[in-house]
């Protein structure tokens, strides 16, 4: 028989379910309330974390392209700073290196790949060097071609110390104007003249006594690859050339002063008005090469005198007329060696390969 529950006890029962409800409630809402709270904790630190991992990742890659900019701007600096910067290139094919240069179809391109053709089958040059391009390439050109080959002394420089040359000008035959003399875009250097003039005719001195020294071609070769890679050593030597051909030009001035037969050269040189004499010839000329102009037909002359070589220069822009091939001096002498230049307009001159 089921005991029997007063009324009170059965009050007591719903009461005691909804509590119960309640408390289920109550922690449901307190478990809700603190996953909310854990989730925005976390929440907060992830999006922390990934905003701190993009700070990082963006500073790493303003650093990546800021070393990248500094390593890029050192190696060209390097490369600028020890790469040979050779004024006189290797040898390239002679035909390639025409048909690059002048791929028009105007007249005048096409006379000058005529004359390339013509120094390629004809006259057996395969090859050319090209020349850096300023005012001292002719004398650049010759100078080189001196040096690899190894060539001797002219035979009057082995009679004379050209050390003393400066000094001899000044001191023996009067010559104080040689003060005005100007090396290069240096305009005027005074009393200073003839120490920098020695030291320039000295390096051209010792320089020419190694490579004539050196029995091996390809030794030579490099030789000249160092020796025309530097600037500074280089504008010394042409200014040395260019007082050899003032020494010359004063010392045949000189003889001609006294009766006696000078080369037709020089008689050509002095009949100008702006090369009437040594003086002369230096302000309205020598002054200015390696400066605002290069070496003149008539300069061509005297350096092939001065220096005892046949200078033979094929004037492409002149193909297919008397004056294609020229030599400077043309009388000169026989056992003198020859060198070749090629020019495309007597201003800038390369040198051709055999």
């Amino acid at each position: 028989m089921a005991a029997w529950k007063s009324p009170a006890q059965e009050r007591e029962r719903p009461r005691d379910h909804a509590s119960g409800n309640d408390q289920v409630h109550s922690w449901t809402l307190v478990s809700s309330q603190a996953l909310d709270t854990a989730w925005r904790v976390v929440k907060g630190s992830v999006t922390l974390a990934v905003s701190f991992l993009a700070t990082i990742l963006c500073y790493f890659r303003r650093l990546h392209l800021y070393l990248g900019h500094r390593l890029k701007w050192w190696i060209g600096y390097l490369q600028r700073r020890f790469k040979r910067n050779l004024s006189v290139e290797a040898e390239v094919d002679l035909l390639s290196y025409c048909a690059r240069e002048w791929k028009g179809e105007t007249p005048h391109a096409k006379l000058m790949r005529k004359a390339y053709e013509e120094l390629f089958w004809r006259r057996h040059i395969k090859c050319v060097r090209q020349v850096r391009r300023d005012n001292y390439d002719a004398l650049r050109s010759v100078l080189f071609q001196i040096f690899s080959r190894g060539l001797a002394f002219p035979s009057w420089m082995k009679e004379k110390d050209i050390v003393k040359l400066p000094e001899k000008l000044l001191f023996s035959q009067g010559c104080n104007w040689i003060q005005q003399y100007s090396f290069g875009p240096e305009k005027y250097t005074g009393s200073n003249v003839f120490g920098k003039l020695r030291k320039c005719v000295e390096l051209l001195k010792t320089q020419w006594t190694e490579f004539s020294g050196i029995k091996d071609y390809h030794k030579r070769g490099s030789m000249c690859n160092i020796l025309f890679s530097d600037a500074l050593l280089e504008y010394k030597l042409y200014e040395a050339l260019k007082f050899i051909m003032l020494y010359q030009v004063t010392e045949v001035y000189e003889q001609m002063k006294t009766k006696k037969v000078i080369p037709s050269l020089f008689q050509l040189l002095f009949t100008r008005e702006t090369s009437s004499d040594p003086l002369s010839f230096m302000m309205n000329h020598l002054n200015s090469v390696g400066d605002t102009c290069g070496l003149e037909q008539i300069d061509m002359f005297i350096l092939g005198y001065s220096l005892e070589v046949k200078i033979k220069v094929f004037r492409l822009f002149k193909f297919n007329s008397r004056d294609f091939e020229v030599c400077y001096p043309e009388e000169s002498l026989r056992e003198w060696p020859e060198i070749s230049l090629l020019t495309e307009n007597d201003r800038h001159y390369h040198i051709p390969v055999f």
